[in-house]
């Protein structure tokens, strides 16, 4: 099957051209000026819109009224179709992990990973805890937090089958320092977040290995001139990436301009923290048992505190290219390039090249997506949407 994206504006994480772009058998086989007349099974004509390489989400947790947590093959094809209709072509479902209860909800994503989605692509795990600080635990529940322990590491990582791609983690806890050097022995990603850490425990986690923060300032001690915890040690790193939530909700737009300017533009890594009410009018949903309120992007259990997004990522896209007063170039990386990066799969994916896989996202001026194709597969179409 051949592709031809006729007359895009191609957005890469280092430049942008305007041309077209041909997908053959999956996999991107090159970019040229546009016109000329080419071969094709499809081709699109893109009318000048926005081509980029297709958005990767390594945190969300549901969308399109379906949860990891729902333990069906159903809950992850639904967010799987909700995430492309955003111009997202691969996620990490994102979950937590009972130590002594019932985790259907992981032996399903393992399931899950072996079959097709036929929408945007499974690429693995997002584990939230269970070594996590009490005090800082958001809206996990207090029954799911268990001590490190390289043990429990190991049962973790088995259950996962090889799908256990990043762990949160707080390193201020004791025995979080050999269960980090564990998880970095078995390519899991360590994921400084939901922690007190201070800051020289921040740096003893640097020290050891940990390169990734779980959605920066949220679940952590905010800075302070006496106190500075862990934001400056991450800020003044030269190599940790952090999450962002770029909503304007969870973090202040000034502050998002800020950080942003901070890390640099190779270091933002892009999120969602998606519920299942991504995608759905507002209204009440539900995590875990407990009832939460849609509103305005934001769910927040009743007692006001925030669980994640009903944004999808082409819309916090938006929001942070406005925050930041970066270009285009800027959205490429930070929700394509790095966490492709990030999950070590920038070979691959992360950029609009010759040999890459065919996942990429056609959007309109304002950033709405138009059409969404992962692997030289058409999974969403906003004219076939329009029409039914």
């Amino acid at each position: 099957m051949k592709i031809l994206l006729r007359d895009v504006r191609i957005v890469n994480p280092q430049s942008e051209s305007r041309g077209d772009v041909v997908i053959e058998d999956g996999k991107i086989k090159g970019c040229s000026d546009a016109g000329g007349r080419r071969a094709a099974d499809i081709r699109i004509d893109g009318e000048g819109r926005i081509a980029m390489p297709g958005f990767i989400d390594v945190h969300i947790q549901g969308a399109g009224g379906a949860d990891v947590l729902d333990a069906h093959p159903r809950a992850l094809r639904d967010i799987a179709r909700e995430c492309a209709t955003h111009g997202v072509t691969g996620f990490l479902a994102t979950t937590i992990y009972r130590p002594n209860g019932d985790n259907e909800h992981i032996a399903n994503v393992v399931e899950c990973s072996r079959g097709d989605l036929e929408a945007a692509q499974l690429l693995g795990i997002h584990i939230e805890g269970p070594f996590i600080s009490a005090q800082r635990r958001g809206m996990i529940n207090p029954s799911y937090i268990a001590v490190p322990s390289i043990g429990l590491f190991d049962q973790i990582l088995n259950e996962c089958k090889g799908q256990l791609r990043m762990m949160t983690i707080a390193p201020e806890l004791p025995g979080a320092g050999p269960v980090i050097e564990r998880m970095l022995s078995n390519q899991v990603i360590p994921s400084l977040g939901h922690s007190s850490a201070n800051y020289e425990q921040t740096l003893d986690a640097l020290r050891w290995g940990v390169s990734h923060v779980t959605h920066l300032y949220n679940t952590m001690p905010p800075m302070h001139h006496r106190s500075p915890g862990p934001i400056p040690a991450i800020l003044m790193s030269s190599h940790v990436t952090a999450q962002i939530i770029s909503d304007g909700i969870h973090i202040h737009p000034a502050m998002i301009r800020l950080t942003a300017h901070n890390l640099g533009e190779d270091r933002c890594v892009l999120i969602t923290d998606g519920m299942r009410a991504l995608g759905l009018p507002d209204g009440e949903y539900e995590y875990d048992g407990r009832t939460f309120t849609s509103s305005g992007g934001a769910a927040r259990y009743v007692d006001g505190t925030l669980v994640g997004t009903t944004l999808g990522m082409n819309e916090l896209g938006k929001r942070f290219l406005d925050f930041t007063g970066w270009g285009l170039t800027a959205l490429a990386k930070a929700a394509s390039m790095n966490p492709a990066r990030l999950l070590r799969l920038d070979r691959s994916k992360g950029s609009i090249e010759a040999g890459k896989d065919g996942d990429v996202v056609i959007m309109n001026p304002d950033l709405t997506v138009w059409m969404t194709i992962v692997k030289g597969r058409i999974v969403y179409d906003q004219s076939q949407t329009n029409a039914s």
